[in-house]
């Protein structure tokens, strides 16, 4: 802590003694996105294709069906695509035909019931078993 002592005088002569404090820290300066309340969800493509994956491992994060699941691969509740085997991972484009009676399907695709749909559909083909079996009896 620092004081600077300034010496003042009045009208009658003596000396008036007054004590400065100055501050001991720096004021905070603003920093940016201080106040970011959203978080990244890091969504999309985890795994390219061609990869090796384990069973369990997540393909793809996404809010709205644009990958779709295909061979060997799992759909969560929340869109996530997952490996269901342990494998390699191949992408695919396919053909989509779509239940046309579906709500759903009839409000995104609308308009849509005479054109040829392709879709991005995540495959996992299954590592081949080994061939080092032995066998020792018959029965």
């Amino acid at each position: 802590m620092s004081f600077n002592a300034i010496l003042n005088t009045s009208r009658n002569k003596t000396p008036i003694l007054e004590i400065v404090r100055h501050a001991s820290k720096k004021t905070g300066g603003s920093t940016k996105n201080t106040n970011c309340k959203v978080k990244p969800k890091h969504r999309g493509w985890k795994v390219q294709d061609g990869h090796s994956v384990r069973a369990g491992h997540m393909l793809v994060t996404q809010l709205t069906p644009r990958f779709h699941p295909g061979l060997n691969v799992g759909f969560g509740r929340n869109g996530t695509l997952f490996a269901m085997v342990p494998g390699k991972v191949v992408v695919t484009c396919e053909k989509f035909d779509p239940n046309w009676e579906h709500t759903w399907v009839q409000r995104v695709y609308g308009g849509r019931e005479n054109q040829t749909i392709y879709k991005k559909y995540f495959n996992v083909i299954p590592e081949p078993q080994h061939t080092r079996f032995k066998l020792i009896d018959e029965v």
